[in-house]
């Protein structure tokens, strides 16, 4: 497996690899992987001749400088991890390398950025954008791999691409759980082992309101679940927001939408949690 640490040494490499007619798959991840990361990764494997990791702690995207000190960075077990896939190029490079200046590309996402998670982490979405295209550029990838956990982030990501007619085509890939049908994410280190034995309870609400979403108004299917979760007081929801799965804004009846997703984001002691479920 090839290790690079600066956009030169990767970007000679890429090179030989698209003049020999490889197709390349790319997993961006900020590290500290788990079985949802490495999913992506055999997806990737199974579709592209050859596959790129990048790990890089993207501090642009954290609203929240606590967020940023206290996210994991394991970069050696991470190496580890992906040694055991078929993985071949892995991609970790300094702040520094990234942003040798300060980047103040702005975006125009039209409403994408505007509700959830936007409305929670101010410039949040800004920072995403900024490294996820500064990325793809970087690797040229033919295909690249999110998760659809962070549902909002792939479909400004789906937006981004084509508004900026970047060649690459963007793979979305399910959630990937803990066997109690906790969401992986890589902050669910940070739980204490009361709350960890807890936090399926978002998942198990989110599946009970999916079941019989049809006795609710969209309206009224947020309300609820906000109710069932905080029944217990240790959970705090920020949001539950029923929208239309390709615009991500809200509507007032089922038929108004092709595809309807339901999102929440949980505070749990310190630790802040997302999911969501497709409701049809």
């Amino acid at each position: 497996m090839n290790i690079f640490h600066t956009i030169k040494e990767i970007k000679a490499h890429i090179a030989l690899l698209r003049k020999e007619g490889k197709t390349i798959g790319f997993v961006p991840t900020m590290g500290a992987l788990h079985e949802g990361h490495l999913e992506l990764v055999r997806k990737a494997c199974k579709e592209d001749d050859v596959v790129a990791v990048s790990i890089f702690v993207n501090p642009i995207q954290f609203n929240n400088p606590e967020d940023l000190v206290k996210y994991p960075r394991t970069l050696e077990s991470d190496i580890k991890k992906l040694n055991a896939t078929a993985c071949s190029i892995v991609f970790a490079p300094a702040v520094e390398e990234m942003y040798p200046e300060p980047d103040n590309t702005e975006f125009d996402f039209g409403k994408l950025d505007k509700v959830m998670e936007g409305e929670f982490r101010p410039g949040h979405f800004k920072g995403v954008g900024i490294v996820v295209k500064k990325l793809l550029e970087i690797v040229e990838p033919t295909r690249a791999y999110f998760g659809e956990k962070d549902y909002q982030q792939l479909v400004i990501i789906r937006y981004l691409v084509k508004s900026l007619a970047i060649p690459v085509e963007i793979v979305s890939c399910p959630i990937v759980r803990e066997p109690d049908g906790l969401a992986m994410s890589s902050r669910n280190s940070r739980l204490t082992p009361e709350e960890r034995a807890l936090a399926p309870d978002i998942h198990d609400a989110l599946n009970r309101i999916k079941e019989n979403y049809t006795w609710f108004t969209p309206d009224g299917l947020g309300k609820m679940i906000i109710g069932d979760i905080e029944q217990n007081p240790l959970f705090r929801v920020e949001y539950a927001e029923v929208a239309d799965a390709e615009t991500l804004m809200p509507f007032f009846d089922w038929e108004d939408a092709e595809h309807a997703v339901l999102c929440v984001a949980v505070v749990l002691g310190q630790v802040r949690l997302i999911d969501n479920v497709l409701l049809y």
